[in-house]
């Protein structure tokens, strides 16, 4: 789910986009179809965990790492939807297409930053934090906090601070 959450997200990067030289559609594209083969996997995921859960009779959605997971989950499926309206924006009468854009990337920051941080629960667990001790516990933690100031940064340049200075 990380993983391509974040390569949907840098397929847009100038910089650093194997899409680079194609065209705006084929990276929506692209991107579309990544966000939603991410989407099926935080749902089989939840899918999976709920039915373990449920066998072990164990409750389920107790934790920090539980609710916000939940929370991502929905929140990325109502993300997927938004976005499906950008894809047919004259089904939105009141609303430019420049205003949708706007809205999807910066929800979509709060998506991927709500991510990140059940991700960083999660390596908080008791079960993790046994697993995977010392200097390598850092390291992982480290992994979603880079990749969120990453998605920060091209969020932020390519919306928020070329909008900004336009008014």
């Amino acid at each position: 789910f990380s993983f391509l959450m974040t390569e949907a997200l840098l397929v847009f990067s100038p910089e650093t986009s194997p899409l680079r030289s194609f065209s705006r559609k084929v990276k929506v594209r692209v991107h579309w179809a990544l966000q939603l083969l991410a989407l099926l996997c935080a749902l089989l995921g939840l899918g999976i965990i709920t039915y373990n859960k449920h066998l072990n009779g164990k409750a389920h959605f107790v934790t920090w790492h539980g609710l916000t997971g939940l929370l991502t989950v929905l929140y990325t499926g109502g993300q997927c939807t938004g976005g499906a309206l950008l894809l047919y924006p004259k089904l939105m009468k009141n609303w430019t297409l420049a205003k949708l854009k706007l809205y999807h990337a910066t929800s979509g920051l709060v998506g991927y930053l709500l991510g990140c941080a059940s991700l960083m629960l999660g390596m908080c667990s008791l079960w993790f934090t046994a697993s995977v001790t010392s200097v390598t516990w850092y390291l992982a933690m480290l992994c979603p906090l880079l990749t969120s100031l990453v998605i920060m940064n091209q969020v932020s340049n390519a919306y928020l601070y070329r909008k900004r200075s336009q008014h």
